[in-house]
C-alpha cells in the first residue's frame, strides 16, 4: 500500500462509480444500490483511503463514534461471548469509518452516578447496548432520543437484533430425541433474560411435537442467579438427587452446560452414556470440555456486524435510508447445531 494519501478519486476508479457515487456512500447519504455501497466500501478498505474526518463530522455535526455497553460482570466472564461480539461491531465500524468507544456498567446501575461519560458529554453518535442491563440504564437511554440497538436482548421500544433463540433450542431437543431420549431435563437460570426464557419456550415445542408436555421435574431453574459454570453444578447436584433421572439435559447456555457435566463427572457418571447434554451458544471452551460439547452455535460476530449496520441506518439524516427508524424492529439472526460428543450415544 502507498504511503501517499488516497484519494476519493481513486477510490471512485477502483470501484468503476462517479465521485459523487462514492460520496455519498462514505457519508450514507441518497440512494445507492447494496452492491454499489459495497463494492465502494471494499475499494475504500484496500486502498486504504482515510476521509478528512474532523471537517466532515464538523460540518455534519457529528462526532464519528458510536458507544458499545455491557455490563461489568459480562465483559470479564471466562467465555468471551460478547467479546466477539464486540469485535463484529469493530470490524462495521471501520467499514463506515467510525469508531467504537466502550464501556462498562454496573448491575446495580443509577443515573448519574453510573452514566457513561460519553453519554453525559453528548460524544457519541449512537449507541450499542450488548446483553441484558437494567431498566434504569434503558430509561435514560430513550430520554435522551439517541440512536440506539439493542444485542442479545429485548426491551420496549427499541430496536435489537437477537438470536433465535427458540429455534435453536428446538433444533438442540429434536437432535436428543432422535439419540433416543424421552426424559430430558432442561437447565436454566435467570429467567428475566428473553434469550433464556425462549430457549425454554423451544424446549417445550420440541417435547410437544412427539405429543409430551413439559415434567416440571425436569425443569431445573435457578431464576434469580446469573447462568454461569458455578449455577450450572449446583443445578448439576439437583439433577443427581432426582428420584428418576433424566436420560438427557439441554442446557440453557454452555456455562450452565460445563457446569454441570463437572458435577457429574466428578460423581462417577459418564456422559453421554448416563446422561447426554447439550448446551448452546458454542463458546470456545464448549469444544475443549472434558467430553465435547454438543451446542447451539451463535454466529456471535454476525451480531455485531449487523447491529453495528442496523445503527448506522437510524444514525442517517436521509429518511431515505432509515428503513427502521420508526419504532421498534427485531432482526432475529439463525443459528446452527454443532453436534460432539457430549450427546452421541
Amino acid at each position: 500500500m502507498s504511503t501517499s494519501r488516497c484519494t476519493i478519486r481513486e477510490v471512485a476508479r477502483a470501484a468503476g462509480v462517479s465521485i459523487s457515487t462514492v460520496s455519498l456512500v462514505l457519508n450514507n447519504k441518497g440512494k445507492v444500490s447494496e452492491a454499489t455501497r459495497r463494492r465502494v466500501l471494499q475499494a475504500a478498505r484496500e486502498l486504504g483511503y482515510v476521509p478528512l474526518r474532523a471537517a466532515r463530522d464538523l460540518s455534519m455535526q457529528r462526532t464519528g463514534n458510536v458507544g458499545f455497553v455491557l455490563r461489568e460482570d459480562h465483559f470479564t466472564r471466562s467465555e468471551p461471548f460478547y467479546t466477539y461480539i464486540f469485535l463484529g461491531t469493530e470490524f462495521e465500524a471501520r467499514l463506515h469509518n467510525l469508531y467504537v468507544l466502550l464501556t462498562t456498567i454496573p448491575d446495580d446501575y443509577h443515573k448519574g452516578e453510573h452514566t457513561p461519560r460519553f453519554l453525559r458529554e453528548r460524544s457519541v453518535d449512537g449507541l450499542l447496548i450488548a446483553g441484558k442491563v437494567s431498566d434504569a440504564f434503558l430509561d435514560e437511554v430513550r430520554a435522551m432520543k439517541l440512536p440506539a440497538v439493542l444485542i442479545d436482548y429485548e426491551a420496549e421500544g427499541l430496536p435489537a437484533v437477537v438470536i433465535d433463540n427458540q429455534g435453536g433450542a428446538r433444533v438442540a431437543v429434536e437432535h436428543l430425541i432422535r439419540q433416543g431420549h424421552q426424559r430430558i431435563a432442561f437447565i436454566g437460570a435467570d429467567l428475566q433474560h428473553p434469550s433464556i426464557a425462549h430457549r425454554l419456550e423451544g424446549y417445550r415445542i420440541a417435547l410437544g411435537r412427539i405429543g409430551r408436555s413439559m415434567d416440571p421435574a425436569l425443569v431445573l431453574i435457578e431464576p434469580e442467579a446469573e447462568p454461569t459454570r458455578a449455577t450450572g453444578q449446583l443445578l448439576g447436584q439437583r439433577l443427581l438427587a432426582l428420584a428418576e433421572r433424566p436420560t438427557a439435559a439441554f442446557c440453557a447456555n454452555d456455562a450452565l452446560a460445563l457446569g454441570v457435566m463437572e458435577t457429574l463427572l466428578q460423581n462417577g457418571l459418564r456422559v453421554p452414556d448416563d446422561i447426554a447434554l447439550v448446551g448452546f451458544d458454542d463458546v470456545q471452551s464448549a469444544a475443549q470440555a472434558p467430553v465435547p460439547l454438543t451446542s447451539v452455535r451463535v454466529f456471535k460476530e454476525q451480531l455485531g456486524e449487523l447491529a453495528m449496520r442496523h445503527l448506522v441506518e437510524r444514525m442517517t439524516p436521509d429518511p431515505a435510508r432509515r428503513p427502521y427508524a420508526r419504532g421498534q424492529h427485531m432482526i432475529v439472526v439463525p443459528c446452527e447445531l454443532v453436534v460432539r460428543a457430549s450427546s452421541i450415544r
